[in-house]
């Protein structure tokens, strides 16, 4: 069973009931590492007051815009999707909501126009989908002012996707690789011209046991059975504050290696 499916079954439910996307949304930021990792990492970056031109570049079903939007009222943001129900999901909740600062479009990642636009990208779980990466990263570079940041999420080679070897399949669907060399990424973003001011290993040892028990095995319960869905609340209730705790040591852990990667790169 892989991750993909079960995301959509939960992401149809919400997707026209504003008060449960929100309970969505902040269950997604309680119970996803990764949302931990990106959210500190965001608010050392900038400050609350600051006008900054966004673009969250592949936005999914737009947990990480909403929170930009909090997190950023005076900002211009605009948030893109190769996928069109995604794109009509996320107008319909920002329409209802209020944010009038933010903007949805349906956009392919390769085929950005942009220049000299933007003064920070996020992009979160996009670029392992991507096999025209390098492409990609020369849009964004394109796309950024001077001065400008670049975030990105992905996965590492060192167990993302919770694959082992380049011959496992990835637990998570679509993906074009299971994940990123610490040289290979660095090296990519660099020949895009960009300057890596981060390099994070996200998931190390304490997030590897959180994955398994706060992921990993709810996953294949719900992907078992739509039925079994119903018992999830009862196996977060006895295990929730266990996997917290391993969240919390992974967020304030120098790991030295991961399944994830946090980078922070500028356009000098």
């Amino acid at each position: 069973m892989q991750y993909d499916p079960v995301k959509k079954v939960f992401g149809n439910i919400v997707s026209r009931n504003v008060f449960f996307r929100k309970i969505f949304y902040f269950l997604l930021d309680l119970i996803f590492l990764r949302a931990w990792h990106i959210k500190k990492i965001l608010k050392t970056l900038y400050k609350r007051e600051e006008k900054l031109s966004i673009f969250d570049a592949g936005m999914g079903f737009g947990q990480y815009t909403y929170f930009l939007a909090k997190r950023f009222p005076q900002s211009d943001i605009l948030a893109i999707d190769v996928k069109e129900e995604q794109v009509d999901d996320c107008k319909y909740f920002f329409g209802k909501t209020g944010y009038d600062n933010v903007h949805f479009q349906v956009e392919d990642l390769t085929k950005l126009e942009y220049e000299s636009k933007f003064d920070f990208i996020l992009n979160v779980d996009v670029m392992e989908h991507i096999d025209e990466d390098e492409l990609v990263l020369r849009n964004f570079s394109k796309a950024l002012k001077k001065g400008g940041k670049l975030m990105i999420n992905t996965p590492s080679n060192l167990g993302g996707s919770d694959a082992h070897s380049d011959e496992d399949d990835s637990f998570i669907e679509e993906h074009a690789r299971n994940g990123y060399g610490k040289d290979e990424l660095i090296g990519k973003v660099e020949k895009a011209g960009m300057k890596v001011n981060l390099f994070k290993y996200t998931y190390g040892k304490f997030g590897k046991i959180y994955w398994r028990f706060g992921i990993k095995y709810p996953i294949l319960i719900a992907g078992a059975s739509k039925i079994l869905i119903l018992i999830l609340p009862l196996y977060y209730l006895f295990t929730l504050w266990f996997v917290l705790i391993f969240m919390w040591l992974d967020v304030r852990a120098d790991n030295k290696e991961g399944t994830g990667i946090i980078l922070i790169a500028e356009k000098e």
